[in-house]
């Protein structure tokens, strides 16, 4: 008796038989599966949430309404968030916020913190503008997109970001690392966001993130995990100068290495334990 299933359709089922396998004996398996689930139900969500953001079209206020739905994504790939020094927020205050950059899991933590910062939006690179519904949502968001190539205009931007800071009292989130990096360190600072708070004599507010432990990019590997985010006290900025922004830098990054070497010790050592 001649089989009643195509091959495609026989091959298809023993893949799904080999995924519960694959996903617990193969780390880059579980990385790439983990990294793909997020990323579409954060594009779907976004997607759904179009209509809505549409009715207040670069207003940071709808950053609020999307975190309430992408936060979700930090269940499906398995990381939990502790958030410390939220008293610190003022939302009477605008801050240009710096927090340390390792990761795209970045957003998720936002997102965790969104309720709490209220009146908040990003300084993101260009390309990300272009990531279908997610790139249209976060412009639609207020999001400020800057093309580090083209210096001059990224610095008018971010002028221009930072004037509709002080008027709106919102936040300007800014990465001051410049680029990614995962390797148990804080990278040294661009000064593009000092120049910002000295020149509009508004605070610094640093946020500290803590290590990545349970994600290596090199060797594939995504472990459930938890991160500590904490906000610092705001460092106030009035009666500085130019001439003081190594120094603010320097103080900033001193405060958030401290915490992000604080805060990561006892994760890494429960990992540790764990193990």
């Amino acid at each position: 008796m001649a089989s009643s299933y195509s091959y495609p359709e026989l091959f298809l089922a023993g893949f799904i038989f080999t995924l519960p396998f694959l996903y617990e004996k193969s780390n880059v398996f579980r990385y790439y599966l983990k990294f793909f689930l997020y990323y579409v139900y954060v594009l779907i969500t976004c997607t759904i949430l179009l209509p809505v953001v549409l009715l207040y079209p670069r207003d940071v206020t709808n950053l609020i309404v999307a975190s309430r739905f992408c936060r979700y994504a930090s269940h499906i790939v398995g990381i939990e968030w502790e958030l410390k020094g939220l008293e610190h927020w003022d939302n009477e205050q605008c801050y240009i916020v710096i927090s340390n950059h390792q990761s795209s899991l970045d957003i998720l933590g936002m997102f965790e913190m969104w309720p709490r910062m209220k009146r908040c939006t990003v300084v993101a690179k260009r390309p990300l503008m272009f990531a279908g519904a997610f790139g249209f949502g976060a412009w639609l968001s207020g999001l400020v997109f800057i093309d580090r190539l083209r210096t001059a205009k990224a610095r008018q931007l971010m002028r221009e970001a930072t004037e509709r800071v002080i008027a709106d009292k919102t936040k300007l989130w800014v990465f001051p690392e410049g680029a990614r990096f995962n390797k148990g360190s804080i990278q040294p600072f661009k000064k593009g966001a000092f120049y910002l708070a000295i020149d509009a004599q508004i605070p610094i507010m640093p946020v500290v993130f803590s290590q990545y432990y349970f994600l290596d990019n090199e060797t594939k590997t995504f472990e459930p995990g938890k991160v500590i985010i904490t906000t610092l006290p705001p460092i106030p900025t009035k009666g500085m100068t130019r001439n003081d922004l190594e120094a603010l830098s320097d103080m900033a990054r001193e405060q958030m290495i401290e915490v992000f070497n604080d805060s990561s010790k006892d994760l890494v050592k429960q990992k540790k334990i764990a193990i």
